[in-house]
């Protein structure tokens, strides 16, 4: 037995410092030469530079030549930077659940969605289009939030979203609870005025005091319409459902002027005739997205704060973000993924893809 033991030993330290060696050697090529050795001329190569494309575009590696486990959890593997300075889009994480009324958790949504998001791909099979030969793109980071304090995480939004909007970058914000889209919408509104809103959701999220609060996850729209942030005749709720509180959970919605479409005029058909006129009512003015997780039936995305049953499919919600394309959108949101009510991981990867498909249909994507 102590041979044995010796005898491994001496083929573990040589093995060891065979594969050391190979590393020593790999590493110390430089950025350009180490990609190269797993390149194709017909596609796109990632480097760390900007050369990616070699039309000055970063581009995520492909998972044909660099594991997707390996490296560190970017959203769709793309290269992180400091600041939007130099974007066409960013994606950014906002890690709060502080202003949930029910199951907390979706302060790890930004996490999850990244580590999902390794399984995406640089093209659009379904729209073939090619955002990464269109757009400068990258992962900004998160908003460093105040978890113990919501109204002073506002703050903190409002004044990182004005930043980046300034560059001209479009956010694409994976959330958080969707408290997150009201101080958004205040740093878009001072850029661009009141936009258009396409709202995906379960519930209208218009309330106007819930526990003696004005802040949270139920009231960022009513807040919106107050502060004159939103068109209010371009406003558009789709798959709003589930008991209420009053007959008419949406007349408030109603009587600002919005279009509201509840879940049931949606069960059993495309929704790619709704967006043509979600399109018409849109008009070429800006537009931004918010699309909450729990818009879709708990059975396909049940890792979410206040799931309501009978919602809608993944495919009705990929029709209404492809149904978004020639829009003028000037910002996305994807919120209330609670990785801890799905263990599988599910509703994370759905919440990556869904934002994929909000970056295929931005203004100026390249499709072929």
């Amino acid at each position: 037995w102590q041979l044995t033991s010796r005898m491994f030993a001496a083929w573990r330290n040589v093995s060891l410092s065979r594969a050391v060696a190979a590393a020593d050697s790999f590493s110390s090529l430089a950025p350009r030469q180490t990609l190269s050795l797993c390149s194709d001329r017909r596609r796109l190569r990632w480097t760390p530079s900007r050369q990616s494309s070699g039309k000055g575009f970063n581009v995520p590696p492909s998972a044909e030549f660099v594991a997707r486990v390996s490296g560190i959890n970017t959203m769709a593997k793309l290269p992180h930077q400091d600041s939007a300075d130099g974007l066409d889009a960013a994606f950014i994480g906002v890690p709060i659940d502080t202003g949930t009324s029910n199951r907390p958790g979706a302060r790890f949504g930004p996490r999850h969605i990244r580590v999902e998001s390794a399984l995406l791909r640089t093209y659009n099979s379904g729209t073939r289009a090619a955002p990464y030969e269109s757009l400068m793109v990258a992962d900004i980071g998160d908003v460093n939030v105040n978890v113990y304090d919501l109204k002073d995480t506002c703050r903190r939004i409002r004044e990182a979203y004005r930043k980046i909007v300034a560059t001209g970058c479009i956010p694409l914000t994976m959330g958080g609870d969707h408290t997150i889209a009201y101080p958004i919408l205040q740093a878009v509104a001072e850029k661009h005025g009141p936009v258009g809103l396409i709202h995906v959701d379960a519930h209208a999220d218009t309330s106007d005091v819930v526990l003696g609060e004005k802040i949270g996850h139920g009231t960022p729209f009513r807040r919106c319409v107050e502060e004159g942030l939103l068109d209010c005749k371009r406003v558009v709720q789709i798959g709003l459902r589930g008991t209420g509180y009053s007959p008419d959970s949406y007349e408030w919605s109603r009587a600002q002027g919005f279009r509201v479409v509840q879940a049931e005029e949606c069960w059993f058909k495309s929704l790619a005739p709704l967006m043509a006129e979600v399109r018409t009512q849109m008009g070429n003015g800006p537009v931004y997205l918010s699309f909450d997780i729990d818009a879709l039936d708990p059975g396909f995305a049940p890792g979410t704060g206040t799931p309501e049953i009978a919602g809608l499919t993944p495919i009705q919600g990929v029709e209404i973000i492809r149904g978004c394309r020639g829009l003028n959108l000037v910002g996305c949101d994807l919120v209330e993924v609670s990785p801890p009510y799905d263990t599988t991981g599910n509703t994370a990867l759905t919440g990556a893809n869904l934002l994929f498909e909000m970056l295929c249909v931005l203004p100026k994507v390249k499709y072929y």
